[in-house]
């Protein structure tokens, strides 16, 4: 494997007018492209918008989702993709032959769909269909997968992908700044937002403490770590709907060490050269290679009552 140029991106989407969130994706994917990059990757429902769905109905939900990869956003992305020689990864809520609808997150290049996934864990709204398969897929020669959000939460699903193959996981997100059980979590005030350039501190304090910022970094990159992991981790900033969200779109290497990250309030990104080396150097490597499967295959197996509500936890 040679080197690789990723970049991971944030914008402050509008909710179901995917002809301006395809017009931001193209001026990044543009931008990065003549910056050298390979790669760039958008969060979770980035053509689309994400928390205005939790009050569609099915009939609006169908509305808004599109065949994959058959639908005009598709198309839309490859041609950002072959337009500027780059590798484009987005999300957008999608509806099959018989009307079922998921959220899924797409790889496109210059030919068109490279990979399409499933989110696993879905729960803006009532009539999503869970995924049912993890998704390997090759970029330059790297092995990379996808993990939507919630999923990542997961601990299985990021080893699964793992030993299927995956040293890249893309992870996009709509995440932070929701209410949870956790101490320090809550909203973030949108006046805040409105107010950010003449009070920028107040609100890079909401932004990095344990509303946002403080709590990804609690998983996120142990995620990386543990997994011996390249992680591309994105999300919006600004108002999605009527909820404001952090950005704080990253990339960490296996070492579970932060290589990039957004930190201004803007539409932007940022770039990392990822290398394969890390790959075998990292601790994760050999955790791996010195797991000892037949102690725990059954436990981990067992059967139990899978737990699925549709509430804001976090993620």
């Amino acid at each position: 494997m040679k080197n690789l140029k990723i970049s991971t991106a944030q914008f402050e989407n509008r909710s179901g007018d995917k002809s301006y969130n395809l017009s931001v994706i193209a001026r990044l994917a543009k931008q990065a492209a003549q910056e050298g990059s390979d790669v760039i990757a958008f969060h979770e429902c980035s053509v689309t918008g994400y928390t205005f769905a939790r009050n569609l109905s099915k009939e609006q939900m169908l509305d808004l989702a599109e065949p994959i990869p058959d639908g005009i956003s598709i198309h839309k992305l490859t041609e950002i993709a072959r337009e500027n020689n780059i590798v484009v990864l987005a999300g957008l809520f999608e509806k099959d032959s018989e009307e079922k609808l998921y959220k899924a997150y797409v790889c496109v290049d210059k030919n068109g769909l490279v990979a399409k996934y499933r989110k696993l864990h879905p729960f803006i709204n009532p009539h999503l269909t869970p995924g049912d398969s993890y998704c390997i897929f090759e970029i330059q020669g790297w092995k990379c997968g996808i993990l939507i959000c919630y999923d990542n939460n997961i601990v299985e699903n990021v080893r699964a992908t793992k030993l299927l193959g995956a040293d890249i996981i893309f992870m996009p997100h709509v995440t932070m700044c929701t209410p949870s059980t956790r101490p320090g979590a809550g909203f973030v005030d949108p006046l805040l937002w409105e107010n950010r350039e003449a009070d920028s501190t107040s609100l890079r304090l909401e932004f990095d403490g344990m509303k946002g910022r403080s709590w990804l970094m609690k998983w996120l990159p142990s995620r990386a770590y543990d997994n011996a992991i390249y992680a591309i981790f994105s999300n919006p900033i600004g108002m999605d709907d009527d909820q404001l969200k952090n950005g704080c779109s990253m990339i960490i290497d296996p070492f579970g060490d932060i290589i990039a990250e957004c930190r201004s309030f803007d539409d932007s990104f940022v770039t990392a050269t990822i290398t394969p080396e890390k790959l075998t150097l990292a601790g994760g490597h050999r955790y791996i290679n010195a797991r000892r499967p037949e102690l725990y295959r059954e436990i981990l197996g067992q059967e139990h009552d899978s737990e699925q509500k549709v509430v804001w936890l976090d993620n």
